[in-house]
């Protein structure tokens, strides 16, 4: 299956994300990825959700989500006409022996370290998922104790802008 971004802008209101998660839960589709924030307007939200499935449930999906009272726009992201990133803070295993090969292998992925205590490191990357599974592959054999991730965030490029 593959995965498709949806692009949402909806009203700052409280309930609105319970109303769109919820349309999802409803129909049966997974969200795999959801993220949601206030836009330069304080009383629009942009969501960034991805979903999997084929262009029939997509088109499906976008039909539903328009039809919600507090959904202002969607439009669904193009891999080759959209920027995708992710933020993850990971977490790792690492005594004073380990740590410059840890911290090497974050400046490798142009992650940052941004604490350090006498048995771990945590570190802060961000980039598309390819990226951040990478990382995670090479930090692994030293132990990851704790990882948080964002969900993706998603624009287009260009002058192309998803408003009112």
């Amino acid at each position: 299956m593959t995965q498709h971004i949806i692009a949402v802008l909806v009203e700052n209101r409280a309930g609105t994300l319970s109303r769109v998660s919820g349309l999802f839960s409803r129909r049966g589709y997974n969200i795999d990825s959801l993220t949601v924030g206030v836009t330069e307007d304080p009383s629009i939200s942009r969501m960034t959700i991805a979903v999997s499935g084929d262009n029939a449930i997509l088109e499906q999906i976008v039909k539903q989500v328009e039809k919600l009272v507090d959904v202002i726009a969607v439009r669904q992201l193009s891999d080759s006409s959209s920027v995708r990133r992710e933020l993850m803070l990971v977490k790792v295993k690492a005594s004073e022996v380990e740590r410059p090969q840890v911290i090497e292998i974050a400046g490798i992925f142009r992650a940052r370290t941004i604490d350090v205590s006498p048995e771990t490191l945590t570190i802060e990357a961000t980039g598309d998922k390819e990226k951040l599974e990478g990382l995670l592959t090479m930090l692994r054999p030293y132990g990851i104790m704790e990882l948080a991730r964002t969900g993706l965030v998603a624009l287009e490029r260009g002058k192309k802008v998803l408003s009112v």
